[in-house]
């Protein structure tokens, strides 16, 4: 089968949809379909494009069998609502080329990866001249965030923003997200049940797994043995939330046995380092080597995950599948119903979203319990294990694509397992260099 997929963001990217996107490229690859990807050079999440990279150059790359063409886009050294949607709106345009160069290749299936929904025109117009069936794997409810979280605050720019999603949803032959909650909210935004599908993020329990022995991170850091560590591992953006981490560490300062571990970057790293100013319990990481990930992971003796009210089904983190392959507790903040309390409800603590006092207590009796810290670890993990698996996700998207298309042959092995390169939890192929090869155009 002839697979287009096209988004936003790729390997060589250590976090966010880009990791997801290469994993499912190459897992595809790797059972023999015929890959192709479009899309942009790497710059998340430092929003900055990456060194041997060009963000005014189109750029042609092989890596794992999977051919990929990337087009220019702006990157802004500093983030507003304006300033993000011209951002995407940029991709948008000049890939359209590179779109219209696969005309001739003529796919089985066009596959777009949201965010960013500026590129559904030039998805659904290249799958209807060449015939092919379109997909749309929502990661991110873009315009809803971006009116819910106050990037864009016009009433009548969100009419218009929700109407166009709702005549372009409807266009593609499959809507698949990463939690039911997510499909729902597809549902409720006009597309056929009939034409959804749950397509959840993974994690390779192979990769990431509990460490027998205390991390070397502990060393590195200058963390005492007997210490509880409360460790934050991602991106640093907007909807994380993240400030109230800060807070917490704030009301926990006094403590002699808590030590707080912050490793990522993003536009709200710099604020998050400015709240900590002066916090004895504070230490700061950047993204680390992706040999490292477990490592990393495995500092934790709580892993936090917070997220800002108002983005409690616009997004499912990703990074939550790590933490529970990790085997370490985990706290989440989430309200009752969201797809977030849903998956740690019955596996770890949920607090009420951007509520400093509860993550506080939540935090103070864990560190006071390691009963109890052991026992949600291995709960975590089962699950991870039983339910997160690579295999589960590409047989429900290769069997749907098969019985889309009517071509191929469902998969029915496991591919090889990939090796992971990133901080925020889940794994991405890393860059091999002896099967890459660079065109400049």
């Amino acid at each position: 089968m002839k697979i287009l997929i096209y988004g936003l963001n790729y390997a060589p990217e250590l976090s966010g949809a880009g990791k997801y996107t290469a994993e499912m490229a190459q897992m595809l690859a790797e059972c023999s379909h015929e890959v192709r990807v479009v899309c942009a050079p790497p710059y998340y999440p430092e929003w900055k494009v990456a060194a041997g990279y060009s963000m005014w150059r189109y750029r042609r790359d092989v890596m794992r069998g999977v051919r990929i063409w990337r087009a220019p886009l702006w990157v802004p050294a500093r983030q507003s609502g304006l300033k993000r949607m011209t951002h995407l709106a940029s991709f948008a345009l000049s890939s359209l080329p590179l779109l219209a160069r696969q005309i001739a290749w003529r796919p089985d299936a066009v596959i777009l990866i949201a965010p960013t929904m500026l590129c559904a025109p030039g998805a659904l117009a290249l799958a209807r001249v060449t015939g092919a069936k379109a997909w749309l794997h929502i990661q991110d409810y873009e315009v809803d965030a971006a009116f819910d979280l106050g990037l864009l605050k016009s009433g009548r720019a969100a009419r218009l923003a929700y109407w166009v999603e709702r005549v372009i949803l409807k266009r593609f032959d499959v809507v698949s997200s990463i939690s039911s909650q997510m499909v729902k909210r597809a549902v409720g935004k006009g597309v056929e049940t009939a034409k959804t599908e749950f397509l959840p993020n993974w994690v390779d329990t192979r990769a990431i797994f509990p460490l027998e022995r205390a991390s070397e991170y502990r060393e590195t850091l200058g963390i005492p043995a007997r210490h509880t560590v409360v460790l934050y591992s991602g991106a640093m953006g907007a909807k994380q939330g993240i400030e109230t981490l800060a807070a917490a560490a704030a009301a926990l300062d006094a403590r002699d046995d808590i030590s707080f571990v912050f490793c990522g970057s993003g536009a709200a790293r710099a604020d998050l380092v400015k709240r900590c100013e002066g916090l004895r319990n504070c230490r700061f990481l950047p993204l680390q080597p992706a040999s490292s990930l477990n490592e990393l992971l495995n500092i934790a003796d709580i892993h936090v995950l917070p997220q800002r009210g108002d983005a409690a089904d616009l997004v499912m983190p990703s990074k939550l599948t790590g933490m529970l392959a990790s085997g370490r507790a985990v706290i989440a903040m989430a309200r009752p119903g969201t797809s977030l309390y849903e998956a740690v409800a019955n596996i770890g603590v949920i607090v009420p979203p951007e509520d400093t006092g509860a993550l506080v207590e939540a935090i103070a009796a864990l560190a006071g319990d390691g009963t109890r810290r052991a026992a949600l670890g291995a709960a975590g993990r089962r699950y991870a294990e039983t339910m997160l698996s690579p295999l589960s996700t590409l047989l429900t998207l290769d069997t749907r694509l098969a019985l889309l298309t009517g071509e191929g042959t469902p998969t029915t092995e496991a591919p090889p397992v990939v090796a992971p390169t990133t901080n925020g939890g889940v794994l991405s192929a890393p860059v091999d260099e002896s099967k890459v090869g660079e065109v400049h155009q």
